[in-house]
């Protein structure tokens, strides 16, 4: 088997796409980072920096203490510079490189080495979050927590009843990796490799989470020599449609050929499509034509018939599917459409809003936005939450006391409640900023709606529930065709001048418009669900006739759908 060498971003994620860049060396060298993968790694690289510095200040006193290999130097140099800081008993080493070992195919570098028992502990910078605090704290007589952390300004491992706990698979395979690589080369800080720890600090950087990588390092050593084994094009992989396909490069290659083959993978997720080869299933014509139970391996949180239902869908083009006769959701005489714009986790910068007064059909549809310009972080964050929060319940109350009901929506609840909440947080004691608890309330309150709940309802969505995939079905064009999440943190950056080039005041103006069509689109598919999706979508049962056969199909025209697409598939081939 040729030579192969890991790096720790190797061991985990998409085999496919693990054999193609092994395959392929000079296109992968060759290959510039998408405008997502290029913010997210300035976005990794710019949080090292600031947590090295930060330690860099916590040991400012001690500077024998704290060594920091340049992060300038190629990483020959780099690795060479780590062993003799090693040799020279640094406590604490930055930026470290570990010399690259040919012979067990490994690679790897560690924000931080911190000297313990006979060796040094790796840590990792990580740009997620990888603790939560607490539900409740545990007294003495309740179990001892699971999660051990220590603070940043000493190695001191200790039980912390105060946070819990977020896994992630990759930085625990990578942590093995470091302590595999420590070992050989006898900088491991225990004897037993089954009592060796690592460390995690995770965006927040407020501690240092300590993993039991012992426990791991079996479960490491077996990707080890599987992955090897896939780079060096010993075990043959397929493409399948994976969650990380979105922003891989190799996409482009791999799309057609699933398409070709009808994978299965494109109308099933991961754990699903493994379940459905247990019994056979490889194919979309399969899972559409299937009778029976469902895997044993099924999820138990997806129904599935509504994979069944996605195949047939896929065959037939059919972008909506009714799981109810009557679908519905929560109208209101005065309603608020509400969408949140952040970047990353600097902040809040813009909420945005869309005032309709079902009683004044006269009266115009206003798009009021709640806006700071200032980059963030920032304190006028405060100042623009606090205006939309007072604006929010003010008109709460006019319609109330108007006696006319009220509610307030979103698409997917979840950024937006925890944007309130840490706005609510972070700015406590501002003027205007409201409590936590009130802030709990309206969230729990039935005033506060979730369209993206109410889809999943009364839809089945074989493209996806996002808004760009679901309004589109109800008639809704946004005005910019680049319209999206990962474009909006680039005009974001350009908007307050993040960059190299000065303030573009026109991005700042596309933001404005990019999020009045957000709120404009939860409107018209609010509307439009009462109002007409009884009619435009076919319901469930008209699709899962398909499989009693082409009489028994109805609505849709699900069989001649079927034939259509796979003459246009068959001539396009045939091109």
């Amino acid at each position: 088997m040729p030579a192969v060498v890991l790096a720790p971003r190797d061991l985990a994620g998409c085999e496919h796409r693990l054999a193609l860049d092994f395959e392929h060396p000079v296109l992968v060298g060759d290959r510039r980072d998408a405008p997502g993968v290029l913010r997210r790694k300035e976005a990794a690289a710019s949080l090292r920096s600031a947590v090295g510095e930060l330690l860099r200040g916590i040991h400012s006193d001690h500077p024998e203490t704290f060594v920091a290999i340049s992060p300038d130097a190629d990483a020959a140099a780099r690795a060479r510079a780590t062993l003799d800081a090693c040799a020279a008993g640094a406590r604490w080493i930055w930026n470290a490189t570990l010399p690259v070992d040919l012979e067990a195919g490994r690679r790897g570098h560690a924000e931080l080495l911190i000297a313990h028992g006979d060796g040094y502990v790796p840590v990792i910078v990580v740009n997620h979050r990888v603790t939560q605090a607490a539900k409740t704290i545990l007294s003495e007589e309740v179990r001892a927590p699971s999660l051990v952390t220590s603070p940043l300004w000493v190695w001191a491992p200790n039980p912390d009843p105060y946070r819990t706990g977020r896994p992630n698979r990759r930085d625990a395979l990578r942590l093995a990796h470091l302590v595999a690589m420590l070992d050989e080369l006898g900088l491991g800080s225990t004897a037993d490799p089954q009592d060796a720890v690592g460390g995690v600090i995770g965006m927040d950087a407020d501690c240092i989470v300590v993993h039991a990588v012992g426990r791991t390092l079996d479960d490491y050593g077996r990707v080890l020599e599987r992955r090897k084994r896939i780079a060096a094009q010993a075990v043959p992989t397929v493409a399948r449609r994976v969650g990380e396909c979105r922003s891989c490069p190799w996409w482009g290659r791999c799309e057609p050929e699933l398409v070709e083959r009808r994978d299965v993978s494109l109308v099933a997720s991961g754990n699903q499509w493994n379940a459905l080869e247990d019994i056979g299933i490889q194919t979309i014509d399969q899972l559409a034509h299937y009778h029976g139970d469902a895997p044993d391996r099924w999820p138990g949180n997806v129904r599935f018939d509504d994979a069944i239902v996605n195949a047939i869908a896929w065959l037939t083009d059919t972008a909506l599917v009714r799981r109810v006769d009557e679908p519905t959701v929560v109208r209101a005489d005065v309603e608020v459409d509400v969408d949140m714009e952040s970047f990353g986790e600097h902040g809040a910068y813009l909420w945005g809003t869309l005032l309709t007064d079902n009683t004044e059909p006269d009266v115009m549809v206003r798009y009021r936005p709640f806006v700071t310009w200032d980059p963030l972080p920032t304190t006028d964050e405060a100042r623009s939450f606090a205006e939309f929060w007072s604006w929010l319940i003010g008109v709460r109350e006019a319609a109330h006391g108007a006696g006319k009901t009220f509610a307030a929506y979103c698409y997917s609840e979840q950024a937006e409640n925890r944007w309130l909440l840490a706005s609510a947080d972070r700015f406590a004691g501002s003027p205007g900023i409201p409590s936590r608890a009130d802030v709990e309330a309206f969230i729990a309150s039935p005033e506060w709606v979730d369209i993206y709940a109410a889809v999943g309802r009364n839809f089945i969505c074989p493209n996806g529930k996002g808004l760009k995939r679901v309004a589109p079905v109800a008639g809704f064009a946004w005005r910019d065709d680049d319209a999206g999440g990962e474009a909006s943190m680039e005009w974001y950056s350009a908007a307050v001048g993040l960059g190299p080039g000065p303030v573009d005041l026109t991005q700042r103006a596309r933001l404005l418009e990019y999020n009045e069509d957000d709120v404009r689109a939860t409107k018209v598919l609010r509307e439009w669900i009462t109002d007409r999706a009884a009619n435009d979508v076919p319901h469930e049962r008209e699709l899962l006739a398909f499989r009693a056969g082409p009489d028994a199909a109805s609505g849709p025209h699900v069989a001649e759908s079927v034939e259509e697409r796979t003459a246009a598939q068959e001539g396009e081939r045939a091109e």
